[in-house]
Protein backbone atom coordinates (compact mmCIF):
# COMPACT_ATOMS: atom_id res chain seq x y z
CA UNK A 1 0.00 0.00 0.00
CA UNK A 2 1.35 3.17 -0.80
CA UNK A 3 2.65 5.52 2.23
CA UNK A 4 0.21 8.00 1.49
CA UNK A 5 -2.54 5.78 2.45
CA UNK A 6 -1.00 4.26 5.36
CA UNK A 7 -1.88 7.78 7.66
CA UNK A 8 -4.63 7.61 10.08
CA UNK A 9 -6.44 10.04 8.39
CA UNK A 10 -7.07 8.68 5.37
CA UNK A 11 -7.65 5.10 7.01
CA UNK A 12 -10.36 6.59 9.62
CA UNK A 13 -11.87 8.74 6.25
CA UNK A 14 -11.96 5.24 4.65
CA UNK A 15 -14.70 4.13 6.76
CA UNK A 16 -16.91 6.46 5.27
CA UNK A 17 -16.01 5.68 1.65
CA UNK A 18 -16.07 2.74 -1.33
CA UNK A 19 -12.79 0.35 -0.77
CA UNK A 20 -11.96 1.52 -4.42
CA UNK A 21 -10.80 5.11 -2.69
CA UNK A 22 -7.38 3.28 -2.30
CA UNK A 23 -7.41 1.43 -5.83
CA UNK A 24 -8.46 4.87 -7.69
CA UNK A 25 -5.34 6.32 -5.65
CA UNK A 26 -2.89 3.67 -6.82
CA UNK A 27 -4.20 3.92 -10.45
CA UNK A 28 -3.88 8.50 -10.37
CA UNK A 29 -0.44 7.92 -9.39
CA UNK A 30 0.23 5.39 -11.96
CA UNK A 31 -0.82 7.34 -14.47
CA UNK A 32 1.28 10.61 -13.07
CA UNK A 33 4.31 8.49 -14.05
CA UNK A 34 3.07 7.46 -17.86
CA UNK A 35 0.41 10.67 -18.65
CA UNK A 36 0.70 13.28 -16.56
CA UNK A 37 -1.81 15.30 -18.37
CA UNK A 38 -4.77 12.84 -17.67
CA UNK A 39 -3.53 12.24 -14.06
CA UNK A 40 -4.10 15.66 -13.62
CA UNK A 41 -7.24 16.01 -14.66
CA UNK A 42 -8.77 12.70 -13.18
CA UNK A 43 -6.88 13.94 -9.75
CA UNK A 44 -9.47 17.41 -10.20
CA UNK A 45 -12.24 15.15 -11.33
CA UNK A 46 -11.73 12.92 -8.09
CA UNK A 47 -11.34 15.92 -5.60
CA UNK A 48 -14.47 17.74 -7.15
CA UNK A 49 -15.85 14.24 -5.80
CA UNK A 50 -14.44 13.94 -2.48
CA UNK A 51 -11.16 12.61 -2.89
CA UNK A 52 -9.67 14.56 -0.37
CA UNK A 53 -5.71 14.76 0.46
CA UNK A 54 -5.24 11.62 -2.00
CA UNK A 55 -6.74 13.24 -4.63
CA UNK A 56 -4.44 16.81 -4.34
CA UNK A 57 -1.31 14.50 -4.16
CA UNK A 58 -1.83 13.09 -7.15
CA UNK A 59 -2.73 16.50 -8.49
CA UNK A 60 0.46 18.03 -7.35
CA UNK A 61 2.79 14.59 -8.10
CA UNK A 62 1.02 15.57 -12.03
CA UNK A 63 2.02 19.09 -11.92
CA UNK A 64 5.69 17.85 -11.00
CA UNK A 65 5.58 15.33 -14.23
CA UNK A 66 4.44 18.01 -16.52
CA UNK A 67 7.67 20.08 -15.06
CA UNK A 68 4.78 22.57 -13.36
CA UNK A 69 7.63 22.59 -10.24
CA UNK A 70 6.84 25.59 -8.68
CA UNK A 71 2.50 24.79 -8.41
CA UNK A 72 3.53 21.24 -7.51
CA UNK A 73 5.97 22.08 -4.74
CA UNK A 74 3.58 24.66 -3.44
CA UNK A 75 0.66 21.90 -3.35
CA UNK A 76 2.68 19.32 -1.91
CA UNK A 77 4.22 22.21 0.76
CA UNK A 78 0.58 23.00 1.74
CA UNK A 79 -0.33 19.53 2.21
CA UNK A 80 2.33 18.35 4.59
CA UNK A 81 1.33 21.96 6.94
CA UNK A 82 -2.33 20.54 7.02
CA UNK A 83 -0.46 17.58 8.50
CA UNK A 84 -0.51 18.51 11.82
CA UNK A 85 -0.81 15.28 14.51
CA UNK A 86 2.24 13.54 15.52
CA UNK A 87 1.36 10.29 14.21
CA UNK A 88 1.76 11.76 10.84
CA UNK A 89 5.15 13.04 11.08
CA UNK A 90 6.15 10.67 8.61
CA UNK A 91 3.67 11.35 5.88
CA UNK A 92 4.45 14.75 6.31
CA UNK A 93 8.68 14.26 5.88
CA UNK A 94 7.29 12.47 2.92
CA UNK A 95 5.31 15.71 1.24
CA UNK A 96 8.41 17.97 2.33
CA UNK A 97 10.88 15.47 0.59
CA UNK A 98 9.45 15.51 -2.94
CA UNK A 99 8.32 19.05 -2.64
CA UNK A 100 12.43 19.88 -1.56
CA UNK A 101 12.73 17.82 -5.19
CA UNK A 102 10.42 19.67 -7.09
CA UNK A 103 11.86 23.06 -5.93
CA UNK A 104 15.53 22.17 -7.37
CA UNK A 105 14.05 21.00 -10.30
CA UNK A 106 13.09 24.44 -10.40
CA UNK A 107 16.52 25.64 -9.49
CA UNK A 108 15.05 27.10 -6.59
CA UNK A 109 18.18 25.55 -3.88
CA UNK A 110 17.51 28.19 -1.35
CA UNK A 111 13.65 27.05 -1.30
CA UNK A 112 15.08 23.25 -1.39
CA UNK A 113 17.43 23.85 1.25
CA UNK A 114 14.68 25.65 3.60
CA UNK A 115 12.25 22.24 2.96
CA UNK A 116 14.48 19.85 3.39
CA UNK A 117 16.19 21.35 6.60
CA UNK A 118 12.54 21.24 8.06
CA UNK A 119 11.91 17.08 7.14
CA UNK A 120 15.33 16.77 8.30
CA UNK A 121 14.59 18.44 11.41
CA UNK A 122 11.40 15.56 12.01
CA UNK A 123 13.80 12.79 11.19
CA UNK A 124 17.32 13.27 11.16
CA UNK A 125 18.29 9.88 11.38
CA UNK A 126 17.00 9.33 7.79
CA UNK A 127 20.04 9.12 5.21
CA UNK A 128 17.94 9.88 1.93
CA UNK A 129 16.94 13.53 3.43
CA UNK A 130 20.71 14.04 4.11
CA UNK A 131 21.76 13.44 0.40
CA UNK A 132 18.62 15.40 -0.97
CA UNK A 133 19.93 18.35 0.74
CA UNK A 134 23.48 17.53 0.16
CA UNK A 135 22.64 18.02 -3.35
CA UNK A 136 21.03 20.88 -3.33
CA UNK A 137 23.28 22.22 -1.13
CA UNK A 138 25.98 21.28 -3.90
CA UNK A 139 24.27 22.49 -6.65
CA UNK A 140 23.91 25.64 -4.63
CA UNK A 141 27.94 25.34 -5.05
CA UNK A 142 28.00 25.25 -0.93
CA UNK A 143 30.50 22.19 -1.61
CA UNK A 144 32.01 22.12 1.98
CA UNK A 145 28.28 21.65 3.81
CA UNK A 146 27.34 19.58 0.93
CA UNK A 147 30.13 17.16 1.96
CA UNK A 148 29.18 17.74 5.98
CA UNK A 149 25.64 16.39 4.36
CA UNK A 150 26.84 12.92 2.81
CA UNK A 151 28.66 12.41 5.64
CA UNK A 152 25.83 12.26 7.45
CA UNK A 153 23.81 10.12 5.30
CA UNK A 154 27.24 7.55 4.95
CA UNK A 155 27.49 7.96 8.95
CA UNK A 156 23.30 6.65 9.03
CA UNK A 157 24.27 4.15 5.72
CA UNK A 158 27.72 2.98 4.90
CA UNK A 159 26.01 0.96 1.99
CA UNK A 160 24.80 3.74 0.06
CA UNK A 161 26.68 4.09 -3.15
CA UNK A 162 24.89 7.08 -4.01
CA UNK A 163 26.25 9.50 -1.21
CA UNK A 164 30.20 7.97 -1.78
CA UNK A 165 29.53 9.03 -5.49
CA UNK A 166 27.68 12.42 -4.21
CA UNK A 167 30.50 13.38 -2.13
CA UNK A 168 33.46 12.37 -4.39
CA UNK A 169 32.22 14.88 -6.70
CA UNK A 170 31.81 17.77 -4.03
CA UNK A 171 35.19 16.92 -2.89
CA UNK A 172 36.25 17.00 -6.40
CA UNK A 173 35.09 20.35 -6.50
CA UNK A 174 37.09 21.33 -3.28
CA UNK A 175 40.05 20.16 -5.01
CA UNK A 176 40.38 16.87 -2.66
CA UNK A 177 40.96 15.08 -5.30
CA UNK A 178 42.41 11.98 -2.94
CA UNK A 179 39.19 11.83 -0.92
CA UNK A 180 37.48 12.07 -4.26
CA UNK A 181 39.30 9.38 -5.54
CA UNK A 182 38.96 7.37 -2.23
CA UNK A 183 34.86 7.86 -2.30
CA UNK A 184 34.25 7.06 -6.13
CA UNK A 185 36.57 3.77 -5.56
CA UNK A 186 34.14 2.82 -2.88
CA UNK A 187 31.22 3.58 -4.64
CA UNK A 188 32.27 1.15 -7.74
CA UNK A 189 32.93 -1.24 -4.66
CA UNK A 190 29.39 -0.98 -4.02
CA UNK A 191 28.30 -1.01 -7.60
CA UNK A 192 31.11 -2.23 -9.89
CA UNK A 193 29.55 -1.14 -13.38
CA UNK A 194 27.47 2.01 -12.17
CA UNK A 195 28.13 4.52 -14.73
CA UNK A 196 27.77 7.99 -13.42
CA UNK A 197 30.67 6.73 -10.75
CA UNK A 198 32.91 5.45 -13.34
CA UNK A 199 32.69 9.22 -15.47
CA UNK A 200 33.36 10.48 -12.01
CA UNK A 201 36.11 8.52 -11.73
CA UNK A 202 37.48 9.44 -15.58
CA UNK A 203 37.29 13.21 -14.67
CA UNK A 204 39.48 12.80 -11.13
CA UNK A 205 41.84 10.36 -12.97
CA UNK A 206 42.16 13.51 -15.66
CA UNK A 207 42.63 16.13 -13.29
CA UNK A 208 45.43 13.93 -11.39
CA UNK A 209 46.94 13.30 -14.49
CA UNK A 210 46.09 9.70 -15.55
CA UNK A 211 44.38 10.70 -19.35
CA UNK A 212 44.88 6.33 -20.42
CA UNK A 213 43.18 5.64 -16.96
CA UNK A 214 40.35 8.60 -17.90
CA UNK A 215 39.99 7.46 -21.15
CA UNK A 216 39.65 3.72 -20.49
CA UNK A 217 36.73 4.61 -17.99
CA UNK A 218 34.92 6.84 -20.11
CA UNK A 219 35.16 4.57 -22.99
CA UNK A 220 33.50 1.76 -20.65
CA UNK A 221 31.10 3.81 -19.73
CA UNK A 222 30.30 4.89 -23.77
CA UNK A 223 30.50 0.75 -24.49
CA UNK A 224 28.44 -0.30 -21.59
CA UNK A 225 25.83 2.36 -21.69
CA UNK A 226 25.73 4.07 -25.08
CA UNK A 227 22.41 5.69 -25.13
CA UNK A 228 22.35 6.99 -21.30
CA UNK A 229 23.04 10.57 -20.17
CA UNK A 230 26.66 8.81 -18.51
CA UNK A 231 27.30 7.98 -22.43
CA UNK A 232 27.06 11.52 -23.19
CA UNK A 233 29.34 13.27 -20.19
CA UNK A 234 31.54 11.07 -20.79
CA UNK A 235 31.84 11.12 -24.72
CA UNK A 236 31.85 15.13 -24.01
CA UNK A 237 34.72 14.54 -21.49
CA UNK A 238 36.52 12.72 -24.13
CA UNK A 239 36.43 15.09 -26.83
CA UNK A 240 37.51 18.18 -24.32
CA UNK A 241 40.41 16.27 -23.18
CA UNK A 242 41.11 15.35 -27.12
CA UNK A 243 41.03 18.45 -28.34
CA UNK A 244 43.31 19.83 -25.59
CA UNK A 245 45.81 17.79 -26.30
Amino acid sequence: MPWWLASDVLAQASKSKPPSDEQRYEACMTMARRDANTAFDQALTWQDQGGGAPARHCAAVALVALKQYKQGAERLEQLAQELKNPEQELLRVGLLAQAGQAWLLLGDTARANAVQSAALKLVPQDPELWIDRGQTLATAKNYKEAVADFDQAIKLDPERADAFLFRASARRFLENFAGARQDVDRALKLRPTDPDALVERGIIKRLTGDDAGAREDWLAVIKAHPDSPAALAAQSNLEKMDVKQ
